[in-house]
């Protein structure tokens, strides 16, 4: 059986205090089991708080984003060895927002992965579709030419990276795709991995993600946890769907 994974994404949010306050609630009220793992993936200017705060605790932590490069004149830009300098497990790389702000391509998200891997770190590989792909038909098309991407740089070392399957239209808008919608997406990822001989990859759903609907999106089989947004900054529902 998959081990279940809930990742918070803080994106460009917290401050030093508050962080404190949240991470210091997080490792007292998580105590982890050997089929739930938590993380949380923070702002780089965060990371060293992130690691002082949660060594040696059950939650792992991690950044929002990494270079394709390991060194050199990328002003602004932050290479996978550096993060892994700080103890990071995990890194996001795709994420709609990186995508659609930043005009991130499929081939930049696979050379992003290839670089975190390179790192010793796993890669949390975002795809997912805008609500205009979805009406239209092409939801399938859409996340698996995503996903195909990255496998076709990853190629066997996909086997270590997580892939976190987040609809656009549902991020941060309060829409969530229904269980039966997220289960029917999960499973065409699922047999992608499969095919390409990874088919144990925790496969996460993310997605205006809540303690109330948690438990009912973690019962389908293909759903292997969450990449939560704005719920992991308040940690009673961050606990509340890490415990679902």
């Amino acid at each position: 059986m998959r081990t279940k994974l809930v990742v918070g994404n803080w994106k460009m949010n917290g401050g030093l205090a508050a962080n404190a306050a949240l991470l210091t609630a997080l490792a007292s009220g998580w105590s982890g089991r050997e089929d739930r793992m938590m993380a949380v993936c923070v702002p780089f200017p965060y990371l060293a708080q992130a690691r002082e705060r949660l060594q040696g605790t059950a939650i792992r932590w991690g950044a929002q984003d990494a270079s394709p490069h390991p060194s050199g004149a990328y002003t602004g830009d932050v290479a996978a060895a550096m993060l892994a300098e700080f103890g990071c497990t995990y890194v996001i790389v795709g994420h709609s927002e990186r995508r659609a702000l930043h005009g991130e391509s499929d081939e930049t998200v696979a050379a992003k992965a290839k670089a975190v891997l390179a790192a010793g770190l796993t890669a949390i590989v975002c795809v997912g579709e805008t609500l205009a792909e979805r009406e239209g038909g092409r939801t399938e098309a859409v996340v698996e030419r995503q996903l195909g991407a990255a496998i076709a740089v990853l190629g066997d070392s996909m086997v270590r990276s997580v892939v976190a399957y987040e609809p656009v239209w549902a991020i941060g808008t309060g829409r969530t795709a229904t269980p039966e919608q997220a289960q029917a997406v999960h499973a065409r990822l699922r047999g992608q991995l499969r095919a390409a001989g990874a088919g144990e990859v925790q496969v996460l759903y993310g997605g205006s993600v809540k303690g109330a609907n948690a438990a009912a999106l973690m019962r389908m089989p293909d759903i292997d946890g969450g990449l939560v947004g704005g719920a992991s900054l308040d940690a009673t529902e961050f606990l509340t769907i890490a415990r679902a």
